[in-house]
């Protein structure tokens, strides 16, 4: 994963299982997007404040690669990095481990399009599209 990685913390809850008590699939794609939050938040944006501004970033691709299994309780290290950005689009690769035992759980990426409310394809914010293009750039 290329610098800036950002890693966060998440505890599997209960109802992130199935009956056999080990995360259902989908949930890590969850995981995934609470550490494509918390890596915007740490470069100095949020998702919160592109939607107020108009625009989305809705998935268009998304990939897992699953290595082990988490369990019930476990404290998960998710791992985020932005490894393309292009002024309509970016890609985030993500790795979730166990905190336990650093294992590694699963891998993956996620691409995401830049639309307004309408659904209509647009450009990001330029002030937003530079601060993120700086920061793969200077890693």
């Amino acid at each position: 994963m290329p610098e800036p990685v950002h890693r966060c913390q998440q505890r599997v809850l209960y109802g992130d299982t199935d009956s056999g008590g080990v995360v259902y699939y989908g949930n890590y794609l969850r995981f995934f997007e609470a550490g494509r939050t918390e890596y915007l938040r740490a470069h100095g944006s949020s998702y919160r404040e592109l939607e107020e501004q108009g625009y989305i970033l809705p998935v268009i691709e998304c990939y897992a690669r699953y290595k082990a299994s988490a369990l019930y309780d476990d404290l998960l290290v998710v791992e985020t990095s932005l490894v393309e950005i292009t002024p309509v689009s970016c890609r985030f690769n993500h790795r979730i481990l166990r905190d336990q035992d650093n294992r590694l759980l699963v891998k993956g990426h996620t691409i995401h399009a830049v639309v307004n409310r309408q659904g209509k394809l647009i450009k990001f914010p330029p002030d937003f599209l530079n601060r993120l293009t700086m920061i793969i750039n200077n890693n």
